[in-house]
């Protein structure tokens, strides 16, 4: 059995002090904020600070609009701050950077180029040989399970193994973070399950610095080191929950008498947000 009283007390919103059992940051956002402009200038983020330890799976949950895709453009350097810093392996953010891979919802891959040229695009452009950067896209192919699949174009593949390409190519560029911003939302059920399935196996291969948004509290809570929860907009960091289930990680866990209680603990933290904004 796993002790939940620990895992159930949130730590303090914007905490920046470190735990004796977490590592260097690798990823830091320090008072952060972004404001979108116009007639009405809008408050998407209001100061918000979170440390992402190097090998760590830190996920972000929040009511609809709460600025959890807004800060991950910003990690990305997609979008600019409007006060604070970012830094990832202590670089500040100021632009996009082949030191953070970006996993979109939507599928971003090119399509005129093959699934093994996709994948060697980040590398290739890097300058390294062929050998080099074939080896590289044939591993992270292998990896995803799509080596047969090498030389289809992305019109020939379903939604799941587009998803696994755009993983792969991520993946490819060998980046300090990867940034995955709802990546199996748009997938049906079924299919979600294998690839969070396959995103397990191939975390636990890579062991790659993530910070993961998702609306999906058991996706959360199964993928997750830390699920960090965001207000409402405009969002600041209101509780950071511990995951504590051992991995490797089944799929089965979800129907533990531990994960529901985290499951509603996290619930309620975004019920009151939701009933805060209405």
């Amino acid at each position: 059995m796993v002790d939940l009283n620990a895992a159930l007390r949130p730590a303090d919103a914007g905490s920046l002090q470190p735990t004796a059992a977490r590592p260097p940051a690798r990823l830091q956002i320090a008072d952060v904020s972004l404001q979108y402009g116009g007639k009405t200038p809008t408050l998407a983020i209001d100061n918000v600070s979170l440390e992402v330890a190097n090998n760590e799976f830190c996920v972000i949950v929040g009511p609809s609009g709460c600025g959890k895709s807004s800060l991950l453009y910003l990690v990305a350097g997609l979008t600019d701050v409007t006060s604070g810093t970012i830094r990832v392996d202590g670089r500040p953010v100021h632009e996009p950077g082949s030191d953070r891979g970006m996993v979109f919802q939507g599928y971003t891959l090119f399509p005129w180029l093959t699934v093994r040229s996709n994948v060697e695009f980040g590398p290739r452009r890097k300058g390294l040989p062929k050998a080099e950067y074939r080896a590289i896209a044939d591993h992270f192919l292998e990896e995803v399970g799509l080596t047969a699949f090498a030389d289809s174009y992305p019109a020939a593949l379903s939604g799941g193994m587009k998803q696994r390409v755009a993983i792969a190519r991520a993946l490819a560029n060998d980046p300090s973070a990867l940034l995955m911003d709802e990546p199996f939302g748009a997938l049906d059920s079924q299919t979600r399950t294998v690839m969070q399935k396959l995103l397990l196996r191939v975390w636990e291969h890579t062991q790659k610095t993530v910070l993961f948004v998702t609306h999906d509290i058991d996706e959360a809570i199964l993928l997750g080191d830390r699920v960090v929860v965001m207000t409402a907009r405009p969002g600041k960091i209101k509780a950071e929950v511990p995951v504590p289930f051992a991995r490797p990680r089944s799929i089965s866990l979800v129907l533990e008498p531990e994960f529901i209680a985290l499951k509603k603990r996290i619930l309620g933290l975004l019920h009151d947000e939701i009933d805060e904004t209405h």
